[in-house]
Order: structure tokens, then sequence, then C-alpha cells
């Protein structure tokens, strides 16, 4: 495939493919009942089953197969009505049972595809396939001086989403993976916490010359930031390059990521698909969807983030920054679709949102918590175009609606707030005004009329902001053309 971003790498092409695991959004775990709730004092969400005690036997959460059905779906796979769950063997010290319960030769789904688009023209970055399978526990270093586990993570439902070789820059790794982690947030598949690993990515990255075949790839494991995954691809390509120009092989490995010095190191050197001894668990038999509950999940997606934006652009007219604001978390687009629908003027609303609301807005995972409401938000937007306060009264209003259920009308009231639109009040100002400033005058009237700006806002600066900027801007035009 030829590249359709410019390298800055030379000769040399990179050949890119990311495998995200993406924490599936469920209560309880994959394979027991165990919470999978973040947080929790080490080792108290766990029991034989995840623990992996002789005797106990796993039970497939239902709720993790609907969510993975649902990714499947929503990224165009074919989802399968029959897949199977296997023993991935391999042995450290958070996975108790010395394999991982995965799917390996018939997972769940395959196909598929996901568009990314780095300023050269979008293309599609075809999958390889999505599996479903158990994270491992965490591994806590330097305690004093051991090394302890772990093992409340042990058996959370994952994702892991394979995309096909096919990217070919760190941009486009990181603009994938930005569209992966929006999209599986808007379906309600994963809550997308970078910060607690619930949305994490290995890298495989090779380098080759045009036309040549695939070189040896290196795996980047578990980086859960976008900046660092393109800083550690952009590092690692350079380091296999170098490698390569000396005449040095590179090796099929493992590696970390120090995002402090900004390189890679090495873990270990990277096991063989059959090192693993995969084979199909005996404990667990194979899972078989019929199609009735594939269309089910499909007709209960919800509109997508790229159509989303779409509509919004062409029933608000919004444009792309207030586009990527607005749709960046499912719940910011829900608050201001609302605002949007009751006060009918969506530039207006999406403006107050970026400026006002959104500095004050928490999100936790899917969930977000707003200082105000979207009614809210609507009725001080139709306040401001109906005249009955100006732009910088309700700048002024706004903090004192915060956390409170008052009306914004009300509001206005109880304070005394209202626009100053008698004419001959302004006119007076207006004059004064263009007296004080002869020099700024004497530029307008010689044709830059864009300092018109700076007369109204000397006037709602003398009014406390409580001018009618339209009369304002008209008595100046009048006053500056004497």
């Amino acid at each position: 495939m030829k590249s359709l971003v410019p390298s800055p790498y030379g000769q040399w092409e990179p050949v890119i493919g990311l495998e995200v695991h993406a924490q599936l959004h469920t209560l309880t775990k994959a394979f027991c009942g165990c919470e999978t709730s973040f947080g929790a004092p080490p080792n108290t969400h766990v029991c034989p089953v995840c623990l992996g005690l002789p005797g106990a036997l796993p039970v497939l959460n239902a709720e993790a197969v609907a969510l993975a059905v649902s990714a499947g779906l929503a990224l165009g796979c074919k989802v399968h009505e029959t897949s199977v769950f296997a023993r991935k063997h391999y042995f450290y010290p958070d996975s108790p049972k010395g394999y991982q319960l995965t799917q390996f030769d018939r997972p769940i789904a395959t196909g598929g595809g996901l568009e990314v688009d780095v300023g050269e023209g979008a293309r599609r970055i075809g999958l390889t396939r999505i599996h479903m399978e158990e994270d491992a526990g965490k591994n806590v270093h330097g305690v004093g001086g051991f090394s302890l586990v772990d093992l409340n993570r042990a058996g959370t439902p994952l994702i892991e989403i394979v995309s096909e070789p096919e990217l070919r820059s760190p941009a486009e790794a990181r603009d994938y993976l930005e569209k992966l982690h929006e999209l599986v947030m808007f379906i309600g598949v994963n809550d997308g916490n970078l910060e607690q690993g619930s949305f994490r990515c290995d890298a495989n990255v090779s380098v080759r010359k045009s036309g040549e075949p695939f070189g040896v790839r290196v795996e980047l494991k578990n980086i859960n930031s976008f900046r660092f995954v393109e800083d550690a691809i952009d590092g690692e390509i350079r380091r296999q390059v170098r490698m390569l120009e000396r005449g040095e092989r590179v090796r099929l490995q493992t590696r970390g990521y120090n995002a402090e010095k900004r390189e890679s190191y090495l873990l270990r050197d990277k096991e063989a698909e059959d090192e693993y001894r995969y084979f199909s668990d005996p404990d667990l038999p194979p899972l078989v969807l019929d199609a009735a509950f594939i269309a089910e999940r499909a007709a209960r997606l919800p509109e997508l983030p790229v159509a989303k934006r779409a509509r919004f652009q062409a029933e608000f007219g919004l444009s792309e920054g207030a586009l990527r604001v607005l749709t960046s978390h499912p719940r910011i687009a829900e608050f201001f679709e609302q605002a949007a629908l009751v006060s009918g003027r969506g530039v207006r609303v999406a403006n107050i949102i970026q400026t006002e609301v959104l500095r004050d807005t928490v999100t936790a995972g899917l969930e977000a918590t707003f200082p105000v409401s979207p009614n809210q938000v609507a009725e001080l937007v139709d306040l401001v175009e109906s005249g009955a306060i100006s732009g910088k009264q309700a700048k002024v209003l706004y903090p004192d609606l915060i956390g409170k259920e008052v009306s914004p009308r009300a509001l206005v009231e109880t304070l005394g707030l209202k626009v100053l639109d008698d004419a001959e009040t302004l006119q007076n100002l207006a004059l004064e005004i263009v007296r004080a400033n002869p020099r700024q005058a004497e530029q307008y009237r010689s044709g830059k009329t864009g300092i018109l700006g700076f007369f109204v806002g000397q006037l709602m600066k003398v009014t406390g902001g409580s001018a009618d900027p339209k009369l304002a801007s008209d008595l100046f035009e009048q006053e500056l053309r004497k």
C-alpha cells in the first residue's frame, strides 16, 4: 500500500498495526461475579474462579458478550454466530491460572474497519479481528524491596481490536486510536478511561523500503496515551532505521516505552504463537449466538460519532472546531443537543457551552457532571437573542446560575439587569467617546471601519455591558460619519 502521508524517514516506509485492549463496561468480571470497579484495596475483588483455584469453573458474562457484539457491529465487522474460547499459556505472576482465557482461531468478529484522516485524504484502515478475553492482574514493584501482585483486575472482560498493518505514520496511528476511543465510548462499550488502563494499546512496528516485504516487527506494549502512542511509534521507527542503516538486524521483541526519556526499552524477546500452546478451553462450550440476538444488538446501536457530527453540522451549522469539542464525550454531545433543541439557536448555544459550561464540567468515564442545566443555557441564549440582556450581561449572570436550579429570566429580574436601549442616553455617551478618541475616529473616517468595535467596546465599559450592542453600533456609525 502506498503511503498517503509524506515520510520523514527517507527511503524507509513504516508499517504499523495496533492491538487495542478495551475493557468492557460491565459491573462484574468475564467469568465470575467479582466486581470490576477501580480503586478497591488490593486482592479484595477476587474469588476461586479468577484466582484459578482447583475445581472452580468459569461462567461467561452475558453482558460482556452483548457489548462485544455491539463493538463488532459498530466497526462494520462480521459477527460470527459461533466463536470459541481458548487457553493461552504463559507463566507470569499476575496470571494465577498459568493461562489466559481468550479467543484464538475462532474469534467473535472479523473484518470491518475505521477511517483515518490526517490531512492527506481520508482512508479506511482494515480490521483483522475482534476477540474477547480476560485481563491479567497487576504487578506492583518496589514495595519495601518486594514485588507484589494485585489480582483485582484478573478476569476483567476485554475485547482486543486488531488492525491490519495498514497504518503508515505515527500521526495516522494516533488518529486511528482517537477515533476508536471515541466510538467505543459513544456506543457504551468502554468508559474510555486512559489513566485507569481501561483503554490501552500495543503497537506493532516495522520498517521497509517501499515495495519490499514487511520487515521484522517489534511490539510496543501497553501504551495508554494518544500522544505517547505517536511519540513511541516515531521513536521506534527511528531506532529500527538506525539499526538497518548500520547493517544490524532488527529482532522480534516486545518493548516498553519510557515517556520521560522518550525511548523504548527491551522487555523480552517475543514469543511465537505456537509457544503459547493454545487449545480450546474444556470448561467453556462454544459461544453460540443466534441471528435474532445479533440483529437486536444492531437495532440498539446509538448514533455513531461520525454521523452525529454530520447531523450537528447540517442541523445547527457548527464549525469544525465546535463539532470536535461538542462530540468529545457522549454526555457533552447530549447536553448540547438538548439545549440547542430547546433554544433553536445551535451556534449561540455551542458558544456558551464551549466558553462557559465546559470550564466547570467534570467527566468521569461515561458520565459527566455539568454546572448548569441544558434548559438554563437555552434560556440564557434566548434572553440575549431577544435583547432582554446583552452578551456581556450574560457572562456576568452565568456564575450565579452554577449549581442552582434558578431560572435565568427570574435571576435577571431579581438582579434588576436590563439592556440600556435609551437612544438619547447612548447617543450622548457615544459623542463623548468619539471626542475622547480623535485618532481612532480619524482612522475610521479614513476607511478603517473595523475599528468600530473599539468604540462599541468603550461604550460597553462605560455602561457596565448593559448597552444594546446593535443600537450602539448604529449610533457610532452615525456619529463617525459627521
